[in-house]
């Protein structure tokens, strides 16, 4: 049994070493939310902060076009190629499944033979600009932990800007611009995200990088670059996540920068192999994507470990007491302290805050002191409550003549009065007189001060 006991260790040693190496690329664990461990008082909870694992956010999406008769095919149109204008053999027909080219074919399975995908009307109504609106919604608040790339099966676009929203598509803000000329499209001066800085991170920029020159079969994809932003706190090799969540932590506008509900790709002007558009040729210039990846995870707070898929609809799977599609509230009966999101700091567990059942625990106001009446005989305890002492879940023990008084709070024990508070002060050892009187004006007193609460 020894021997089993040794290679059962060392595989769990083996298997900790192999978490640890692999724990910057998945923005850590954070996978339980949750434990139960063993205390003085036996059998306790164990909180942690924890968050859905990240997957492919496209799965999960709802796209739209604007304007909405964009996509090829209706009618049926030819193409040509943008580095041969004489070869036009490519179709688009929206009634024949092997020819047509809508927007879902923007998050298919990859791999195909040929590739499928998008593909939007020819530039036919030139001068006036070609530009479409891809509009990509979740119904739900997301954050980013990957790249955002777009592949295109086109030439990439000479303009295009990247937006965000996080409040349902109501308002919208650039993520990036990209051009063939910053300067001339935007009026902003190039830059690249290795041009960025822990202090300009937030910072719009204008690129060129993906946007320069006719691209070729291996080169089609347009980034946002998520990691890159991720490698200015976590270091090159995202090996000090540490310092990454404690910023993510300590700053707002650093956690909504990586937020979202909605993304917008606005396409401003196609790709056109020339400095000058081919008047006599229009059918070589239109979008057409391939393929979009949007890796992220629900957003929940830190409240919950798993995120679910039902009737169309994205949604946290609540824990911690807490409850909404971003588990950014605490449930009903749960209000003994204000509801706050979960922190990733210390590393490896973080800090759950978890929503309170006690109302009388509040780290943030003191006990409201009640108006005691006059009544015609004494009263041996009307100061029961305790602001510090709680006994949730047995985690703390009563002292001092205490008793748990709904496995909630620590109250004077028949036979004393007083009150326990923060310095612990004994309940004085005065007997109750004797009759039914008093005991019940006390009764009242709890049950009023319950029904307050």
């Amino acid at each position: 049994m020894l021997w089993l006991f040794a290679f059962t260790l060392q595989a769990a040693s083996v298997s900790l070493v192999y978490a640890m190496q692999h724990y910057p690329s998945g923005w850590g664990h954070y996978d339980v939310c949750k434990s139960q461990i063993y205390t003085e008082e036996g059998l306790a909870w164990d909180y942690m902060a924890c968050q859905p694992e990240a997957t492919d956010m496209t799965k999960y999406l709802r796209v739209t076009l604007d304007p909405p008769n964009i996509t090829c095919g209706d009618p049926p149109e030819t193409y040509c190629a943008l580095e041969n204008p004489y070869m036009c053999n490519n179709e688009c027909d929206a009634l024949t499944e092997e020819l047509a080219h809508p927007p879902e074919l923007m998050f298919d399975f990859e791999g195909r033979n040929p590739t499928t995908f998008w593909q939007s009307t020819s530039w036919k109504k030139y001068p006036k600009p070609l530009q479409v609106n891809i509009t990509l919604s979740w119904n739900k608040t997301i954050e980013l932990t990957d790249d955002i790339v777009l592949t295109f099966e086109s030439g990439r676009p000479e303009q295009m800007v990247l937006e965000k929203s996080l409040d349902y598509g109501r308002t919208w803000t650039p993520y990036q611009f990209y051009a063939t000329d910053c300067l001339d499209a935007f009026t902003m001066e190039p830059k690249t995200v290795k041009d960025l800085t822990q202090r300009t991170l937030l910072d719009i920029i204008c690129t060129e990088d993906y946007s320069r020159g006719y691209v070729w079969k291996n080169d089609k994809t347009v980034r946002f670059e998520i990691k890159d932003r991720f490698a200015l706190f976590a270091g090159p090799r995202l090996h000090n996540m540490a310092s990454l969540y404690g910023q993510l932590d300590t700053t707002k506008n650093l956690r909504d920068f990586f937020t979202i509900t909605d993304l917008r790709v606005r396409l401003l002007k196609p790709a056109t192999g020339a400095t000058m558009v081919d008047e006599n040729n229009l059918s070589r210039y239109f979008y057409a994507i391939s393929d979009i990846k949007v890796q992220g995870r629900c957003k929940c707070n830190l409240h919950a470990n798993s995120c679910v898929f039902d009737k169309g609809k994205l949604g946290c799977e609540c824990e911690h007491n807490t409850t909404g599609p971003d588990c950014s509230r605490c449930k009903k009966h749960y209000h003994g302290r204000a509801w706050s999101v979960g922190s990733y700091l210390p590393i490896p567990k973080g800090t759950a805050n978890i929503c309170d059942n006690t109302p009388f625990f509040n780290k943030h106001r003191s006990l409201p002191v009640l108006p005691v009446p006059l009544l015609p005989f004494p009263i041996f305890s009307l100061s029961f409550f305790s602001t510090a002492r709680v006994c949730d879940n047995a985690m703390l023990r009563c002292q001092n003549g205490g008793t748990c008084h709904h496995h909630q709070r620590c109250l004077c024990s028949p036979g004393f009065t007083g009150v326990l508070c923060e310095d612990l002060r004994r309940c004085s050892g005065s007997s109750p007189p004797t009759g039914s009187a008093p005991v019940l004006a006390a009764a009242v007193v709890v049950m009023f001060y319950d029904y307050v609460i």
